[in-house]
């Protein structure tokens, strides 16, 4: 027998009952980024692979290790996206709207590919939401973002289960310096370094400040430190993001191993994470970089952004039992009508009801079926009230009313005033 087909290991199909939550959550992030003036952008989920070298750094994991990429039918070396802001960058630049130091404040949606070792919360095609700010070069900015992230946790209702963690990562300038005398420093303890920092010495040795080896963190307990080594100009403003945040009265913890995984940090650098996730803490990072866009073929250009992990967010309101009652139910009301007269009156009128309440979720029957099947069907819709056609209706030009999730009776509705009584019903409901 043929193997039964299914999805690809670590990418993972969202199924009827979830996709409410995460259309909850989509739509929650998306009307705070509309309050606050960001425009949505949409890019390609397939680039040249060269992007991503350029950008994200050839000696990371993500582009050693963890890239999806192919040749296609030209000869060309493509990739699925693994992240966000490299693409986001190149289309700015592709199209010219940054050019004479516009401001633009956008933000993106969609998966992500990394070929990752598949576990809870972290998966090989996962979902971002992504920000990126264009000609602004202020702490301001920095903070604003921080900012909106704190009021979505508390609108969501998770603010008590993160914590923000900060660092600065200076200039590309003063990071060399302390790039210098940090390599110094553990090669001269190379043999005490888990095998992975070793490597990671050669190539990109600010990722062993980010080790969960044991052994590694004991001796970085001793290394040189980054704040030692910033310059003026980024030192003044990771103070001046700390002000505002200080102002506004967020909480936030000094990191000064943060370095995050990608090449093109610079300066602010921060994440949000949880203990409620296991072993995947982190549901929102990001950070500068005042250098990519130049690095990327592009005038001087100051950058910032951020990118949250819907995945691990939508396990959160899960896992604090944040979901909101109303997402649950899908329906409203359901319409069931008996005879092929009553079928036809009944298409009609919900669609007037639908001209008249347009937010109102009305599901008609469909099927035909028995009083009981249909009103089984209404109870499983999880509806708050059913309507009834019948003969007597029809000959009343009536629907009855009956309540599905609590007290009240059954009552007759005259068709003209239905509309206007649904919407005290379902408002109260």
């Amino acid at each position: 027998m043929s193997k039964s087909l299914q999805a690809i290991r670590g990418m993972n199909d969202i199924l009827p009952e979830q996709t409410p939550l995460w259309r909850y959550f989509e739509g929650t992030v998306a009307r705070l980024l509309d309050n606050y003036g960001y425009k949505q952008i949409r890019m390609p989920i397939v680039e040249f692979t060269e992007l991503f070298k350029r950008s994200i750094g050839e000696v990371t994991d993500i582009v050693e290790k963890e890239m999806y990429t192919f040749e296609d039918r030209n000869g060309d070396s493509l990739t699925l996206r693994p992240e966000g802001t490299a693409a986001c960058v190149r289309a700015v630049l592709e199209h010219g709207i940054t050019g004479g130091g516009q401001v633009q404040k956008l933000w993106y949606i969609g998966p992500m590919f990394r070929h990752e070792r598949p576990q809870k919360g972290r998966y090989r095609q996962f979902h971002q939401i992504g920000l990126e700010v264009f000609n602004l070069d202020g702490p301001d900015i920095d903070a604003e973002l921080i900012i909106m992230t704190w009021r979505l946790w508390g609108e969501l209702g998770i603010r008590d289960a993160v914590k923000l963690e900060l660092n600065s990562l200076g200039t590309s300038e003063s990071r060399g310096r302390y790039r210098e005398a940090l390599v110094e420093y553990l090669s001269a303890r190379h043999d005490k370094l888990d095998e992975d920092s070793q490597r990671r010495l050669k190539t990109n040795p600010l990722r062993v400040l980010d080790t969960k080896n044991a052994d590694t963190q004991a001796v970085l307990v001793d290394a040189p430190k980054m704040a030692d080594y910033l310059d003026d100009e980024s030192r003044a403003h990771f103070e001046g993001l700390k002000a505002r945040l200080d102002a506004v009265g967020i909480p936030y913890v000094f990191n000064p191993k943060l370095v995050r995984g990608l090449d093109y940090y610079s300066k602010t650098v921060f994440e949000w994470v949880t203990d409620k996730l296991g072993a995947q803490g982190t549901v929102c990072a990001g950070g500068r970089y005042d250098g990519l866009v130049e690095q990327m073929g592009g005038k001087p250009t100051p950058g910032v952004g951020f990118a949250m992990g819907i995945e691990r967010l939508v396990l959160m309101l899960e896992t604090l039992e944040q979901i909101p009652q109303e997402i649950s139910r899908q329906v409203d009301v359901y319409l069931c009508a008996f005879g092929e007269e009553a079928e036809l009156a009944g298409l009609a009128l919900a669609e007037r009801v639908r001209d008249e309440l347009p937010n109102l979720r009305l599901q008609v029957n469909a099927g035909a079926g028995s009083f009981k099947s249909q009103f089984k069907k209404a109870d499983k819709s999880g509806a708050l009230y059913a309507l009834i056609l019948g003969d007597d209706e029809m000959a009343q030009q009536v629907v009855g009313f009956k309540p599905l999730r609590g007290q009240g009776e059954q009552q007759s509705i005259a068709w003209d005033a239905l509309a206007a009584h649904l919407a005290t019903c379902v408002v109260q409901g």
